[in-house]
């Protein structure tokens, strides 16, 4: 069971990933192109090209958990971008991505402060 999003840190590769990849090879691209240890307290998130399916990797204890969602219609919304750094997210805001919301573009108000006002 995955612990809850909001104590964790989550972190989403970019790029589509082939999800046949399993356990060891979701982790070795958090190594090799995420730059990030795999076995670090977070969750890692990866996305295939049609965006229809989500992989979750995490650490937990004393083993990997690796979580999987299929969409049968609709589509992830993703950053569309081929760059290997990852992208974090909240993990309020993973469950945003998980539930279909756009959280790259719906961006809120900017703070604004009694002096700008003026």
């Amino acid at each position: 069971m995955i612990r809850p999003l909001q104590d964790v840190s989550v972190y989403l590769h970019r790029s589509p990933v082939d999800m046949r990849k399993s356990i060891d090879g979701l982790a070795a691209i958090v190594q090799q192109e995420m730059q990030l240890d795999p076995l670090m307290p977070a969750v890692f998130v990866f996305c295939n090209r049609q965006r229809d399916k989500v992989k979750l990797l995490c650490w937990e204890r004393n083993g990997f958990v690796l979580w999987y969602k299929r969409l049968e219609q609709e589509r992830f919304k993703w950053l569309k971008t081929s760059q290997a750094h990852p992208h974090p997210l909240t993990g309020k805001e993973l469950n945003w991505l998980l539930d279909g919301l756009d959280v790259f573009h719906n961006k809120p108000h900017q703070p604004m402060t009694m002096a700008a006002c003026f």
